[in-house]
């Protein structure tokens, strides 16, 4: 089912669904880390906005000892900050980023924006490089605006 279309719908059904938010995001890690060959770790980080810090969500793949994030530390922190999206096709060449695994070699995160605020984002992480392309850019970015109506 790598068709980016069909795992749009997939992903818009669960969100659509009836379940909690949390619940909701699981799904969508779930269901991404197991239908992406090249998606090795899908989490959802919220961001605590008052404190300027992420905290680790539902996610998929191996734990990860980064469960709380600064604004403007590694990717992750980087996209809360500027409020975009960050494709890194090799993370080796970025000073600022925060290795959760030595098999990541690339990393995409994409912020959760809700009336000018980021509330959350996706991060997701490939052992392939340059894994992510701009159809994976448009999937995330359409996810995390549906799912931003659900956040409190």
């Amino acid at each position: 089912m790598s068709n980016l279309k069909d795992i749009w719908l997939q992903c818009e059904t669960i969100i659509h669904s009836p379940l909690t938010l949390k619940e909701k995001m699981q799904a969508i890690c779930n269901f991404l880390g197991s239908q992406m060959p090249a998606y090795d770790w899908v989490g959802f980080y919220l961001s605590d906005v008052k404190n300027k810090k992420l905290h680790l969500g539902p996610f998929y793949g191996k734990p990860t000892e980064h469960t709380s994030i600064l604004y403007g530390m590694g990717i992750c922190g980087q996209a809360a900050e500027a409020q975009k999206t960050f494709l890194i096709d090799d993370v080796t060449v970025e000073k600022n980023y925060i290795a959760c695994s030595i098999h990541v070699k690339s990393e995409i995160v994409v912020p959760i924006i809700k009336n000018q605020v980021v509330v959350g984002q996706i991060d997701i992480d490939s052992h392939t490089p340059a894994a992510f392309k701009e159809g994976d850019k448009q999937l995330l970015e359409l996810i995390c605006q549906e799912i931003a109506t659900y956040i409190e």
